[in-house]
């Protein structure tokens, strides 16, 4: 299982959005990405005004960014598992 993390104070969204957009492009599914988010890092991207509304989604109850699920919690660093 692949991972990407990234260590900066930079927003969950200029953090991510880059590395689920290079990773799409190289082929992997988002269907099988999944975005784990610390809790404050889900909360600055839910209300973050800069992050187009139509970026964030919720299916059954999940919320997703680009496509991508979002684990919210139970982590001490947000990171993106590839799948």
């Amino acid at each position: 299982m692949a991972r990407n993390t990234l260590t900066t104070n930079a927003r969950p969204d200029a953090r991510f959005r880059p590395q689920i957009e290079a990773a799409a492009a190289d082929g992997a599914d988002r269907a099988q990405m999944l975005l784990r988010l610390t809790l404050r890092d889900a909360t600055l991207m839910s209300r973050d005004p800069t992050t187009p509304v139509a970026d964030i989604s919720y299916l059954d109850g999940e919320m997703r960014f680009l496509g991508v699920r979002v684990a919210k919690g139970g982590v001490a660093e947000s990171s993106l598992d590839l799948g």
